[in-house]
Formats: C-alpha cells, structure tokens, sequence
C-alpha cells in the first residue's frame, strides 16, 4: 500500500503529467484561430460591413497578445489561480457575443462587442502564461522543443474545436460560439491544479529523448489525421455515426500522452528515479539579504585598478590576484570608500524588460515579428472572407486546414531552429528568415489566384506563420535571459495585435470594402455621388460583400512585399547574433 501512495506521489508530481496537462490546456489557448469561422456568423446575424469585422479581429487579437495582466497575477496568485481567471474570462466574454448573436440579449454597440471579444480572447493570455511558466521552468534544457510543442497545440486548438463542432451537428453555426464559451472553459477548470513546477528534477535524463521523440511522434500523427478527416468531410457527406467515431479517434490520440508519465511512475524502479536524482534545492535566503545580493558582485573598479602587468600573469595566478583585488574592494565598499557600480548586462545574460528596451537586438525581433506574424494574421482573421469571395461554402475547412499548418509550423520550427543552434551554433533567427521568405510566396500565391490557391496559400502561411512563435521566444530567452522571459514575451506578443490593427483593420478591409462597393456599384448600375456613397456607408443600409481574387490581390500583394522587409531585419539580426549563439553553442560542440 506504501508502495502505490508513494507512486502516486511520483505520478501527481511528475513534470511529463504537467507537459500533457499544459498541451491539453494550450489546445483550447488557440480559440483566437476560430475568428474566421465565427466572424462570417456575426457579420450576418448583426449586419457589419467588412471594416467592422475587422475591428472585431483586430480587439480579438489585442485580448491574444496583450497579456501583461495576466503575468502580473501570475506573480501574485498560484498559477492554478491564473489559469481560472482566464476560464472565468473565456466563458463571459464568448458567452455574452454567443447570447447577443443568437438575440437572446439586446444587441450591443460595436465598441461593446469588441470589449466581450477582447475579455474572451484574453483568457488564453493566462492559459498561455500557465503552461510556459511552468513548463519552462520544469525543462529548462529542452525550452527549445517545449515551447515548440506547447504552442503547436494552440495554433491546433482551431481544428480540434472545429472537429467537436462537426460532432454537434448543429444547422445553427452560432452554436460553434457557444462552443468556444464552454470547451475551453471546462477544459482549464479540469487541469488547472495540475499545471505547476514541480520543483526538482528538471535537468536532463536519459528517458527524456525518447519521451521527445514519443510526444513529437503523436504531434504528426494527430496533424495528418485531423488533416485526412477534414479532406474526407469536405469531400464526402458523412453520417452522424461516422463523425462520431473520427471526432472519438480524435479524443484518443490527444490523450495517448498520459502514458509518459504513468509508465515513468508506475513502471519504473522508484529508487532509479530518485537517483537519477532532484537538482539540489535552491537555499533559502539569509535573512535580510535579497535575490539581487546573492548573485555574483562584478566591481567595475577592478578594471580601474588591476595593475596593468597583471594580464600578462598565468591564468592561474591572475584569477588569484583578481579574487584578492576584489576582496578588498568589498571591503572598502563595505566602510563606505568605494562606490560599486553594477555591471549591465550582456546578451546572452539575464536583462530586465527595461534593460532589453534599449537594445537593437529587442527591436529588430519585435518589428520583424510585427511584419511576418502580422500579415500572417491577416490571412488567418480573413479567411472566412476569403474563401467566400473565391465561391467556397464551407469556410470551416479552410480554417481547420491553417490551424492544422500552424500547429506543424510551431512544431517543426522549434525541432529545426534547435538543431540549428545545436548542431551548427548558427544563431537561431536564421529560421525565422526561412519561415517568412516560405510566408511571402504563399501571400504572392494567394495575390495571383491561382487553382487551388486556397490550399496552397494555407499551407505556406500556415506554416510559416506558426514557426515564428516556436522560434521567437526561444530566440528572446537566448539573447536576454530566462529570468524576466515572461514579461519580454508578453512584449513581443504586442506585434500581433499591432500588425493585425494596421495590416487587417486598415488595409484588408478598407481594399475589401472599395473593391465590394464597385461590385456592387456595378451590379445595381448606380452612379453614387462620394457624399452618398459615404452616406451609404456610415448607415451601414447592408452588409458589403466582394466576389472573386480581386477582393484580397492588394493585399496579398502588400503582405508578401512586407514579409520580404521581414527577411531583411531577420537576417541584420543573424549577422548582429553570431558571437552571442557561437559563445552559447559553440562549446557544446567541441
């Protein structure tokens, strides 16, 4: 009896439950990538034109991006309490759109709907925030695959959730809202006090590569079956029965994962699990003394005053020399004779957000994000509109389709940008340069209008789209530390909604609106003058709607020539990173 409490002890406190926990949890983190399948289903029940629901896009992606809120209240509240806030968030925000859209409450102003999706979209902040923490935090060597895994099951979450939509077999698409406001809901209420460090045996071990391997194996499979039953209820009218058992299927291969930690726990020896050993614990602080005191003192004065014969000593002797000159210093600092000045920090050493702020390194990330996520967003919050413009009905497979890509974006970019830097100790933006050249031909090909456009063009942005956020904050933590890595995430996720509001909110819909008011201009033949047209539009008499390539080929146009720019600050960051990823890499190689 001893024996099983003490192994369930080992199973409840395994790091692999709370990776499994944590995927779980990030399959719902991506409700964001459902907006173009419910954007068309709120443009018709309450009659918006284009350019408004671009402004609903455009506060969905600030409530999935702006998430210094919920890293706050990670710091105060257990994480268990942050993520159900975010559930609490989820719940209200898509409840309340789902109650409005289905009139079952009076109708709000747009100002108010953009509030609810923001308030409902947000919750994923604290989802996200949860499952890096703490996952980071329990892998801290495998960040790379980990982050890359975790964020591959958000930008899957839009296939999954559109699977169990297709098991509801509702004629009403405003129950997939109601299905957004709940899912996610249960789902977090169910695993949140899983999600934790753990404390302890966080270095590497040698089941870790084999239970990589394991979790990378089921990542593609699931990818390639949620791909194949999309294509198969695309093409074929399946019964009910028949979409039961895929979407059941589906269930069982995202819970395979459990049995890495049940057979670490419960069919392993214990003891080679002990030795295999907990990292020491961190001592407890001396009283009085803070986290800032207890790291390395560095005098600048030692530079000052080191004789100047003294580097031309043995190393041996000058590192004695040194640790002597140092010792009196802080001595003298001790009585008050000397004024120490702390050393700022390099990259590759722990920064501050403040301290990043003011380096290039920071914003070179953060505006070649802006322009290679961003027009990738675009993509994404218009694709309900772009495959109805080329005669699509079922808009849902397109959405699933770029979920499934970005999912296997996130994942591939995490495996090859690590083996990049492993292998190669090439600094790790050179992917993100990769992805977003992949992401410029796919925005050119949806520009031209080729046959099959739609599949291609989801395919390529998807990928490269999703590659950035396995990529990027693996990138940050590299160049400014681990220490402030939620708070420089939570920067750099500003580049989605920035890029959203100008690139979807002004661009897309203001070449979307004048190309369906052409259209129509030309199918009444009406000859408005600008003050009516303007009447016309601050009306909003109808809902506006373009037909054929020419409603998204600007656009397409312009986010291809932006992913381009994209490439350019990404590779000016690879040449500025060499000796930063050669410093880091370049001694585990020899």
């Amino acid at each position: 009896m001893g024996c099983f409490s003490e192994r369930i002890s080992l199973f409840f406190n395994n790091r692999w439950l709370v990776f499994v926990a944590a995927m779980w949890i990030q399959s719902c983190a991506g409700i964001g990538y459902l907006f173009g399948s419910i954007s068309p289903v709120i443009k018709s029940s309450l009659n918006y034109n284009q350019r408004q629901v671009a402004r609903l896009g455009v506060a969905k992606d600030l409530g999935d991006s702006v998430g210094f809120l919920a890293g706050s209240l990670s710091e105060i509240l257990p994480l268990w309490g942050a993520v159900l806030v975010g559930a609490i968030q989820n719940f209200v925000g898509y409840g309340w759109v789902w109650l409005v859209v289905t009139r079952r409450v009076p109708v709000l102003p747009l100002w108010a709907m953009c509030i609810l999706i923001f308030i409902g979209t947000n919750g994923e902040t604290y989802f996200n925030t949860a499952a890096l923490v703490s996952c980071v935090q329990n892998f801290p060597k495998s960040r790379g695959p980990v982050v890359g895994i975790l964020k591959g099951f958000a930008g899957l979450g839009g296939a999954i959730l559109t699977q169990v939509y297709a098991l509801m077999h509702s004629p009403d698409h405003a129950s997939l809202i109601f299905m957004v406001a709940v899912g996610p809901t249960l789902v977090a209420i169910a695993v949140m006090f899983i999600i934790r460090p753990v404390g302890g045996h966080r270095q590497l071990r040698s089941s870790d590569g084999f239970s990589f391997s394991m979790i990378y194996s089921i990542c593609l499979l699931l990818a390639a079956y949620l791909m194949g039953v999309m294509l198969v209820e695309d093409l074929v009218d399946l019964s009910h029965t028949v979409i039961t058992i895929f979407t059941v299927i589906l269930f069982v291969l995202l819970l395979i994962p459990i049995t890495i930690p049940i057979t670490l726990s419960f069919f392993r020896d214990p003891r080679s699990s002990l030795d295999e050993a907990l990292l020491p614990e961190t001592p407890k602080q001396e009283a009085g003394k803070s986290e800032e005191d207890e790291q390395e003192i560095i005098f600048s004065e030692v530079e000052d005053e080191k004789p100047k014969d003294m580097d031309l000593l043995p190393a041996l002797e000058r590192q004695k020399r040194i640790a002597q000159l140092q010792s009196r210093l802080a001595q003298a600092a001790a009585e008050g004779a000397v004024r120490i000045k702390k050393r700022r920090p390099h990259r590759g050493e722990d920064f501050t957000l403040m301290e990043a702020l003011i380096k290039a390194d920071l914003w070179l990330i953060f505006f070649s994000l802006l322009l290679g996520s961003g027009s990738g967003l675009t993509v994404i919050d218009n694709l309900g509109q772009m495959s109805q413009s080329l005669g699509y009905d079922n808009t849902h497979v397109f959405v699933s389709m770029i979920s499934i890509w970005n999912f296997l974006g996130r994942i591939g970019g995490g495996y090859f940008s690590e083996k990049i830097v492993r292998d190669y100790a090439y600094p790790r933006p050179v992917a993100m340069a990769v992805a977003q050249l992949i992401m410029a031909v796919g925005h050119f090909i949806f520009a031209m209008g080729w046959p099959g456009e739609m599949y291609i063009g989801t395919l390529l942005v998807g990928l490269g789209y999703g590659a950035h956020w396995a990529i990027v904050p693996a990138a940050a933590s590299e160049l400014f530390g681990l220490k402030k890595f939620g708070a420089l995430y939570n920067f750099l996720t500003l580049a989605n909604p920035a890029g959203s509001l100008v690139f979807s909110g002004v661009i897309a819909s203001s070449i979307y609106d004048r190309e369906a008011e052409k259209q129509a201009q030309g199918r009444n033949h009406i000859h408005r003058s600008l003050l009516s047209s303007f009447s016309s539009y601050v009306h909003l008499e109808e809902p506006l709607k373009c037909e054929g390539a020419i409603c998204f080929f600007l656009t397409s146009l312009i986010m291809s020539g932006l992913c381009i720019i994209a490439v350019i600050l990404s590779m000016i960051l690879v040449h500025r990173t060499k000796p930063v990823y050669a410093h880091l890499y370049g001694r585990s190689r020899r």
